[in-house]
């Protein structure tokens, strides 16, 4: 059987992947092995201060963010947004929590952690576990303190992280993402990229479009005939 590989590139900081987490899982329910989701991270937020003061400035600054924030939230009932998202708690990039994640990717594969079958890998439970803390609990993620109490509490292994840190195998798999995401020309978060690339479903979208195209690759055309995708 074929196995369909997307590649999603988002923001940890960013809560239009926030939101995305269901239709991830949406996806993994529906197509189970048929599909390999493939996470990369893109540099939405890499410097938080730049960003929103560019951005949000002549339209209210970060109290006016934080109301864009918990207006999007109200439309997505399985999210929680903290009322004072931004205002209490200023995370200073999203960059040091795609580098513990890519660490925990690394020690995901690399030293084959155990899991129970059919259940989310540590590194999904992680990188939930990291989204929340920021939106729900509206803590600094971006400190390694904060990085630490979440990911021990799914059970990641600090001490290998730290290692995987050290020895500079996680900034370079952070590296080649935000190449992958220049290459492709990945243009926000959350960028579904399917077909080698030729396919990129990017922001809010629904998850029956994304269903319709991974349906659409999984079928095997005739020799004489091309695939529509």
């Amino acid at each position: 059987m074929s196995v369909i590989e997307v590649r999603y590139f988002s923001d940890i900081l960013c809560i239009w992947a926030y939101a995305s987490q269901a239709r991830l899982d949406a996806v993994r329910n529906t197509f189970a092995d048929a599909v390999r989701i493939e996470h990369q991270f893109c540099s939405v937020f890499g410097n938080t201060a730049r960003k929103i003061t560019s951005t949000w400035n002549d339209q209210g600054g970060y109290d006016a963010f934080n109301a864009h924030l918990r207006q999007v939230a109200a439309r997505f009932p399985h999210i929680q947004v903290h009322p004072e998202i931004w205002l209490k708690v200023r995370p200073a990039t999203s960059a040091s929590a795609h580098l513990f994640m890519k660490a925990v990717q690394h020690w995901e594969r690399e030293f084959r952690v155990l899991q129970i079958p059919s259940t989310a890998s540590i590194f999904d439970q992680a990188l939930w576990a990291f989204r929340s803390a920021f939106f729900r609990d509206c803590r600094d993620i971006a400190r390694w303190d904060v990085q630490c109490e979440v990911a021990s509490a799914v059970g990641v292994d600090i001490v290998a992280i730290e290692r995987i840190i050290h020895n500079g195998s996680a900034f370079a798999s952070l590296t080649a993402d935000y190449q992958d995401a220049d290459t492709l020309r990945i243009e926000g978060s959350p960028s579904f990229v399917l077909n080698e690339g030729r396919q990129k479903l990017y922001g809010n979208i629904g998850f029956r479009l994304i269903e319709t195209n991974i349906q659409e690759l999984l079928r095997t055309p005739r020799e004489d005939e091309a695939s529509w995708c």
